[in-house]
Formats: structure tokens, C-alpha cells, sequence
């Protein structure tokens, strides 16, 4: 299954609690963090919520296995 690399970009003052719930249920914690998720469905309808706030790669095949091998 493919992996997607999440980066907090913008910081999430003066937004909704519940925005600023899902950035630290993504993983995310301080700017320019960085959190790697499998694409599911579930990750993808958070990042939707907070599109304005994160950036978002879609990892490749070897990306992948250098990251389970870490």
C-alpha cells in the first residue's frame, strides 16, 4: 500500500479546535514536522480537513522500503 508524507506548513492559530485536533492526530506537533501514514481512506479525509495547513507527497515504492527497513 502506498505511504504519504505529511509536512505541517502553517500553523493552525485562529482555526477551530477541531482542526487543530486532527493536525496532532495526523502526528504533527510543531511547523515543518514531518509524519509518514498509509493512504487510507481515514488519512485522507483528515488531510482533506487541514489541506490549508499541511503539504502532501505520495511516497515511492523505494521510498517505502527504506522507511519499513528504518
Amino acid at each position: 500500500m502506498a505511504k504519504l508524507r505529511i509536512t505541517y506548513t502553517k500553523s493552525s492559530i485562529g482555526y477551530s479546535k477541531d482542526q487543530k485536533a486532527t493536525v496532532r492526530s495526523l502526528g504533527l506537533r510543531k511547523l515543518n514536522s514531518v509524519a509518514v501514514h498509509e493512504d487510507t481512506p481515514v488519512v485522507r479525509g483528515m488531510i482533506f480537513k487541514v489541506k490549508h495547513l499541511v503539504s502532501v507527497e505520495e511516497l515511492a515504492a523505494e521510498e517505502n522500503n527504506e522507511i519499513a527497513r528504518s
